[in-house]
């Protein structure tokens, strides 16, 4: 194979794990609040938030003080989700979509108070976090360089996948997370707090999101763009159900749409005669294919209690 081919190679691989990172993330935390009984539709809010507060906090604060921000920003995201949905009852669905509208006009609005200067045509931007070389296996061919020279959050979510299964099959926390998503009002009985369960799980899908948001402004672009996490709150939400709701399976789903994201913005560069959205469409083609794949293969092993609201009845 010609040098030129291996690194055309390496680098669609290479960009398919990068571009895989943000929904990874977010695909696992939300795995832990489905398996607690709650739909977090505001997934896409907690990205957006990530994106824009990692980003602004970089610029004030730097990179590792940007990405806690970010964290936090989701957490915040998910702590108001919790609220609407396990204190007051709100119908999960109309929690989670108000909330992401909520914080898509917040962050755009924010943006343009912080860092809008009419007449600037260029806006701030950040400088792309380090790259992470790992001895040795950076020097396998083809897929050295593409996986084992990343930066630290694809690293931390590749992690995050094994970790995530030990902990939801292998814990009595694991456990509690379960049986709280299956039958809320047996685990009550047995002594398990629903609420501060659901609270905590909601949070924690709140902050990967934000984390994967934070990948977005941070490595993949160096800035803020109003809207820029173009729905991977939701395609997050899909690889959950297409991987049967165990963090194992998910890495396979957001590495396929990492591919074909990879691969269609090649694609436009290479095919310049065909509209550059019809490219675009790739990874949300893929998306549909992943939920009809889904339904075919049944069996999915879907929460009993998911998107129920659990009160608790008084003594």
């Amino acid at each position: 194979m010609a040098d030129i081919d291996v690194m055309i190679i390496s680098g669609l691989v290479a960009a398919m794990f990068r571009l895989a990172t943000p929904v990874l993330l977010a695909a696992i935390g939300e795995t832990f609040a489905e398996r607690s009984g709650v739909l977090n539709l505001g997934l896409e809010g907690a990205m957006i938030a990530g994106a824009f507060f990692g980003f602004v906090g970089t610029v004030f604060l730097g990179n590792t003080l940007g990405i806690l921000t970010a964290v936090v920003a989701g957490a915040l995201v998910g702590l108001l989700v919790a609220f609407l949905t396990v204190q007051l009852g709100v119908d999960q669905m109309v929690a989670g979509l108000v909330v992401t509208l909520l914080f898509t006009a917040v962050t755009s609005f924010l943006f343009r108070i912080m860092f809008f200067v009419p007449g600037r045509v260029q806006y701030p931007t950040v400088p792309p976090m380090e790259k992470i070389s790992i001895p040795i296996l950076e020097n396998i061919p083809i897929l050295g360089p593409a996986l084992f020279r990343q930066d630290i959050l694809l690293y931390f979510a590749i992690l995050l996948v094994p970790l995530s299964a030990f902990i939801l099959f292998k814990t009595k926390w694991g456990l509690i997370i379960r049986s709280v998503g299956e039958n809320p009002r047996a685990a009550d009985v047995m002594g398990i707090n629903v609420y501060l369960t659901r609270y905590i799980c909601v949070i924690i899908s709140g902050a990967l999101a934000g984390l994967g948001g934070s990948h977005l402004s941070l490595v993949d672009v160096g800035t803020f763009r109003d809207g820029m996490t173009l729905s991977r709150g939701f395609i997050a939400i899909v690889i959950v159900i297409f991987a049967n709701w165990n963090p194992l399976n998910t890495i396979w789903a957001a590495l396929m749409f990492g591919f074909t994201d990879a691969l269609q913005l090649r694609l436009q560069s290479m095919l310049v005669t065909i509209p550059y959205q019809f490219f675009l469409m790739l990874p949300y083609l893929v998306t549909i294919g992943i939920l009809v794949i889904a339904s075919i293969r049944g069996r999915l092993e879907v929460p009993s209690s998911l998107m129920i609201h659990y009160k608790r009845e008084s003594a």
